[in-house]
C-alpha cells in the first residue's frame, strides 16, 4: 500500500483488545509523534501511557473529575465513566503543556499538539495496531488537570485508546471533495 492509499484509509478502531503495542513500537510512535509542525520549537506536547495496573489510575481519576463535575451523576454514568479507561490496554493522553509566547498563541499550540496525535494514530495503524481518539467529558476541564497532578497551564485534549483491533474495520463513507474544498485560480 502506498502513502496516499494508507492515509485515504485510515480507520478508527473502538473495538481493541491485546496485546497492547510493545515498549519498541511506542518508541517508534512518540518519534513520530514528536515530528509534528511546532512553531517556535517550543514543544508543546506531554503524553501519558497508562496501561496494565496503571489504568485503575486513570480510572480513579476519570470518577473523581466525573464526581467533581457533576455531584449528582447517576450511579449508572459514573460506572461507565469509572470503566472507560479499560477499553482498551494501552491509553495515552494528550496533554498541552502550553508556554507563554509573543508570537505563539494556546490555540496554535493545542493543534500542534492535535497534529502529534494525528502522527500518533497513523504510526500505530502502519504497525498493525488499532486506535481510536476520544474526548468527552474527561478532556477540556480542569478537574482532570488536577485529578492527573499536572501543572494549571497544562490541559488535556483527548484520549488515544490503543490495543490490538477486534472485529472488522468500519465502512469509510465516501466523501465528495468538493464539498470542502474552494479553489481560487
Amino acid at each position: 500500500m502506498d502513502i496516499l492509499e494508507f492515509l485515504q484509509t485510515r480507520n478508527s478502531m473502538p473495538r481493541l483488545t491485546d496485546p497492547p503495542p510493545t515498549s519498541d513500537d511506542m518508541a517508534k510512535v512518540y518519534k513520530s509523534a514528536l515530528r509534528a509542525p511546532d512553531h517556535a520549537w517550543l514543544r508543546p506536547w506531554k503524553f501519558l501511557q497508562y496501561s496494565n495496573e496503571s489504568l485503575k489510575l486513570l480510572s480513579e481519576a476519570f470518577e473523581n473529575t466525573a464526581k467533581s463535575l457533576d455531584p449528582h451523576i447517576d450511579k449508572k454514568r459514573l460506572e461507565r465513566v469509572k470503566n472507560a479507561p479499560f477499553r482498551a490496554p494501552l491509553v495515552i493522553v494528550l496533554v498541552a503543556d502550553i508556554k507563554q509566547h509573543p508570537k505563539v498563541p494556546k490555540i496554535e499550540q493545542m493543534l500542534s499538539l492535535a497534529a502529534a496525535g494525528q502522527n500518533i494514530l497513523l504510526s500505530l495503524e502502519f504497525l498493525g495496531y488499532g486506535a481510536i481518539w476520544r474526548t468527552g467529558n474527561m478532556a477540556f476541564n480542569k478537574e482532570i488537570v488536577k485529578e492527573l497532578n499536572l501543572e494549571p497551564h497544562q490541559e488535556v485534549i483527548g484520549y488515544i485508546y490503543t490495543g490490538t483491533p477486534q472485529g472488522n474495520k468500519k465502512d469509510l463513507p465516501e466523501l465528495d471533495r468538493k464539498n470542502f474544498i474552494e479553489i481560487f485560480d
